[in-house]
């Protein structure tokens, strides 16, 4: 069993992968920065091709550009550059890698997700009540995005459930607290946007090899439109449902150790 998290002095690794956000990137950091924890802030730029990367240039330069948003001085902020465009997939493997936290959990570059709810996320892992949370969308049995997104969230996520047995009420939330070692521990291959039923697949399968408290949180949501920047398209539902039924059935070998810190691994 991992040791116990509760009496510590415990940090938490936002892990945020990048890809052209330029216009949104200084603000989601400082809305991170601003929440009231222990945390650093570990920015993976997957080779973005606007003014992304001058942004974060700027930041590593001065980067109380963020941190002035945290007048306690808990946040750190540490940027990595990937030097090929791999996928946010690939971009979470390196922030994972990377992390110093004991618990880590990933930050989209928008404020779909409001940072200021990851405290109560963190607290059911802290306080020793859980390993995984999982914070829900659906949860208050209400979501903030348009039927079609919601439907497909829906059917994914029940056939999710059906393929791994382990239930759970929005599988492609980007909110999933983890403890660090448990993810260390899980052998991650998808390097785009199939993390999500990836890593629930492998989470259900480490459940089977030893004790795993995996509980759910609400949390709100504000969508953006494809106007706006949003990135996933219907190809990736489709790579969704191939996740699902590879992992879910039949995990890679395990383990599987993340790339070192500071190592790119080869695409394969």
């Amino acid at each position: 069993m991992p040791r116990a998290l509760q009496g510590t002095c415990v940090k938490l690794s936002v892990v945020i992968p990048v890809y052209n956000e330029e216009r949104l990137i200084l603000g989601v950091l400082r809305r991170v920065a601003a929440v009231p924890m222990e945390k650093e802030l570990v920015v993976v730029n997957d080779c973005s091709r606007d003014g992304t990367r001058g942004v974060l240039q700027r930041i590593e330069a001065d980067p109380t550009l963020v941190t002035s948003a945290d007048p306690s001085g808990r946040t750190q902020v540490r940027i990595f550059h990937q030097p090929s465009n791999r996928g946010k997939g690939a971009a979470l493997h390196r922030g994972f890698a990377e992390a110093r936290g004991e618990v880590v959990v990933v930050q989209d570059s928008d404020l779909e997700y409001d940072p200021h709810e990851l405290p109560r996320l963190v607290s059911r892992v802290t306080s020793g009540e859980a390993d995984v949370v999982y914070g829900s969308r659906f949860a208050r049995g209400r979501a903030g995005f348009p039927f079609w997104h919601t439907l497909a969230n829906r059917m994914l996520t029940a056939f999710s459930n059906a393929i791994t047995g382990l239930p759970v009420s929005d599988m492609e939330t980007c909110y999933k607290v983890m403890r660090t070692d448990v993810v260390r521990d899980l052998p991650l291959r998808e390097e785009r946007f199939g993390f999500e039923p990836e890593v629930t697949a492998l989470l259900a399968h480490l459940s089977r090899r030893r004790r795993l408290r995996v509980v759910e949180e609400p949390i709100s949501y504000s969508p953006r439109s494809l106007v706006d920047g949003k990135k996933i398209r219907l190809k990736d539902a489709f790579r969704a449902v191939y996740c699902i039924v590879r992992y879910g059935l039949a995990p890679p070998s395990w383990p599987r150790e993340l790339p070192a810190r500071g190592e790119v691994r080869p695409a394969e």
